[in-house]
């Protein structure tokens, strides 16, 4: 059986940034009008927008958001859209220029329309991490100074783009941009037949908090006392030994570096990844199902991300993650499926700093590269413990991080065949920081959940362990093999 993981080194490819992110979106009836969020009574905001770039090299939306509302809004709930027509067979790359609020502050993804029109097929998508504050009512962000360009720079046309305003050369209320707060529409006109469906996101505080109906589960407290215990073999895990990537050409997979202990009451998996750069000194760290049974369902885990080494110095190209995936059987084989958190601590894949990572897989080919997926990220430091939720059912795959949603991806991105469910932590390279002095990387992990067939929230996940908790029970996989 080829290496679970080997693929994953083609991420390296800098093309994987311009892979598309597609979001469905459905028509707003007048029905559905009556049911806004309260929360959404006191909360409005305008875009205003100029353009800073009319030629063929690269579109320039620069925005100010306004709170126009009584109610201060956390602009971690903002969203604003930006309509075009792409050019046939054109990827895009965003970046941020200068923004008042910070560019680490921003976000930006590209979607596809349900419905495309004349003008516009595409959107970018731009929002704001926590670290981007509030508005305080009349209060606005100041400049967001944006740009996107053709993956591989070839010219561009903007003069069929909805969103565009060749004459807008200074900052004006512009409708032909959308703004959503909470998921509830606020503000512009979408393209004809793309009206945003207001579907708040995150888990609502009313919602379900009890653990669902009794089905097939995989849950693991993994209160093992070290990677021989015979009970993890039991378990269905195996802690990776053999050699090859990803990562550090020349590095090793180290099972004994997969350690358990107690905090508090808990039992703790940690993964420690070391190096004193050199590939022959570079320990990564691995543990996966041996099974690959999990498909449709909730996965979940608490996993404690670190930004920084335990001694020596920091700036390594570290990659912690937990992700399911099968095997590519073939160059583009459309029954490949793989589902990431991946957080860069100190950057890589041409990101300079912190990033965390949801990645989609369709398919893939690694020579000459070609990538089928699609991503959302977040320009932030992730460092402490956080609760990782993925759902895929019939129609999306979406991700959570602390209970809200950071990104849903298309029903196409579907998986085929059943996965198997790993934790890793892995250096992309030594060029991150060269020196030979010895350090070393902890990745924690405090439980991992599987629900079959059933898409639970993020309350009900945290329901579901504190169930399996206040039983006493450390383990149970009743998940069925695959047929």
């Amino acid at each position: 059986m080829s290496n679970p993981t080997s693929n994953r080194t083609r991420t390296t490819n800098p093309r994987m940034r311009a892979a598309l992110a597609v979001a469905a979106v459905t028509g707003l009836g007048a029905t559905a009008l009556t049911a806004l969020p309260a929360a959404a009574a006191g909360e409005a905001v305008t875009v205003q927008y100029r353009q800073s770039a009319t030629g063929s090299d690269q579109v320039e939306p620069w925005f100010k958001v306004v709170n126009t509302g009584t109610s201060s809004v956390p602009l971690s709930q903002v969203k604003v859209r930006y309509y075009f027509k792409a050019d046939a067979g054109a990827s895009y790359t965003y970046a941020c220029s200068w923004a008042v609020k910070g560019c680490a502050n921003l976000t930006g993804t590209f979607g596809t329309l349900a419905n495309p029109t004349a003008t516009a097929d595409r959107y970018l998508e731009v929002g704001f991490t926590a670290g981007a504050g509030s508005l305080a009512p009349g209060a606005d962000t100041g400049d967001m100074q944006l740009r996107f360009h053709r993956s591989n720079w070839q010219p561009l046309n903007q003069n069929d783009d909805y969103s565009f305003g060749p004459g807008q050369t200074t900052y004006a209320n512009w409708s032909k941009v959308t703004a959503t707060v909470g998921g509830v529409p606020v503000w512009g006109t979408a393209p004809a037949g793309n009206e945003p469906t207001p579907t708040p996101t995150g888990p609502s505080p009313t919602g379900p908090t009890t653990p669902p109906p009794t089905g097939a589960a995989l849950f693991d407290d993994f209160d093992y006392t070290g990677h021989t215990d015979p009970a993890i073999n039991a378990h269905g895990w195996s802690v990776r030994s053999n050699s090859g990537g990803p990562g550090v050409p020349g590095a090793t997979w180290a099972p004994e570096n997969v350690t358990f202990a107690k905090e508090g009451t808990n039992s703790i998996m940690n993964l420690r990844s070391s190096t004193a750069g050199t590939g022959e000194s570079t320990k990564h760290t691995e543990i996966l199902t041996r099974a690959s049974k999990f498909k449709n369902g909730t996965y979940a885990a608490r996993v404690r991300f670190s930004d920084a080494p335990l001694s020596g110095p920091d700036g390594d190209r570290v990659v912690q993650t937990f992700f399911t995936i099968n095997d590519l059987k073939a160059p583009m084989a459309d029954d490949y499926a793989e589902y990431d958190f991946e957080y860069l601590p100190n950057g890589g894949w041409g990101e300079p700093a912190n990033i965390l990572y949801t990645t989609s897989w369709e398919t893939y080919r690694p020579d000459p590269w070609e990538a089928v997926n699609q991503h959302s990220e977040v320009r932030a430091s992730y460092a402490g413990w956080h609760d990782l939720v993925l759902t895929v059912d019939d129609h999306a795959i979406v991700y959570y991080v602390d209970g809200q949603e950071f990104g849903r991806h298309d029903a196409r991105y579907l998986p085929e065949r059943p996965m198997s469910i790993n934790f890793n932590q892995w250096l992309i390279d030594l060029a991150g920081q060269t020196s030979t002095t010895p350090r070393a990387y902890d990745q924690k992990v405090d439980y991992v959940l599987h629900v079959k067939d059933q898409v639970l929230t993020p309350a009900q996940v945290a329901a579901k362990v504190g169930a399996y908790r206040s039983a006493g029970t450390a383990f149970e996989d009743s998940v069925p093999a695959a047929s």
